[in-house]
């Protein structure tokens, strides 16, 4: 394993020398098979009807906000449903899921290993409440100290991200081209995009003909700990300077 600069060496960075930022969402967390199980589920409890109603809703919503909002969905979903007790428990199912059990392999070693090199932050897209718990429940939140920023389309926010976390270089880790061809046209050369070939989004033919590849291109998230960042100290220098 590449081992990063000890205290002692002239090339140790500055806490905000190199700042790795994570998404989560088939990125960290298989978040394929979370929506499998709530399908399942949905379909277990209540029909495939009323499943195929839920998911388009739930698409009618992520067209209107830009993002995926599954208890908004369900609060919908309930006004065609009023009369059914069983949905007081499926918003439980959703907020108790045992998300850490969805991690993929070798993600939590992986901020471990990133934080040896740098600051980790979890950078992700999503509502105020179900986003969060999820960070929380899969042990993202912990891992990162509680560097967790949630927005509803972190691409657009960088300004505030680098407020928050200011750095020389910036590496961005996320399983959809589109956000890290839009973060690159903006940051440029002070983001290194990492893309994990993983998830729907990673593997659809069209999406990665849409965008230009990442920089770096990974088939797991636990690629990365072997991969050495000793290059990116030296790039965030030449930036500084």
């Amino acid at each position: 394993m590449p081992q990063p600069p000890t205290c002692g060496d002239d090339n140790m960075t500055a806490a905000n020398e190199v700042v790795f930022l994570l998404d989560i969402d088939n990125t960290l967390l298989d978040n394929d098979r979370i929506i499998a199980d709530l399908g399942g589920h949905l379909t277990h409890e209540f029909g495939e009807e009323s499943r195929d109603r839920y998911w388009e809703i739930f698409e009618a919503l992520r067209s209107e906000l830009g993002y995926a909002d599954y208890l908004g969905a369900l609060q919908r979903y309930r006004t065609g449903a009023m009369n059914d007790p069983r949905l007081l428990l499926m918003s439980a199912f959703l907020v108790d899921y045992p998300f850490a059990d969805r991690l993929y392999p070798g993600a939590l070693d992986v901020i471990a290993y990133l934080g040896r090199w740098g600051q980790t932050v979890i950078l992700s897209d999503g509502d105020v409440v179900f986003q969060p718990r999820k960070a929380q429940r899969s042990g993202l939140w912990d891992a990162v100290e509680g560097r967790v920023l949630i927005y509803l389309h972190k691409e657009q926010m960088l300004d505030d991200v680098e407020q928050r976390y200011p750095a020389r270089h910036y590496v961005m880790v996320d399983d959809k081209l589109r956000i890290l061809a839009a973060m690159k046209r903006i940051w440029g050369d002070r983001l290194t995009t990492i893309f994990p070939r993983q998830g729907h989004y990673a593997l659809d033919p069209e999406n990665i003909a849409a965008y230009p590849p990442a920089d770096i291109t990974i088939e797991h998230i636990g690629d990365l700990i072997d991969y050495d960042f000793s290059t990116l100290l030296g790039i965030a220098k030449a930036d500084f300077t």
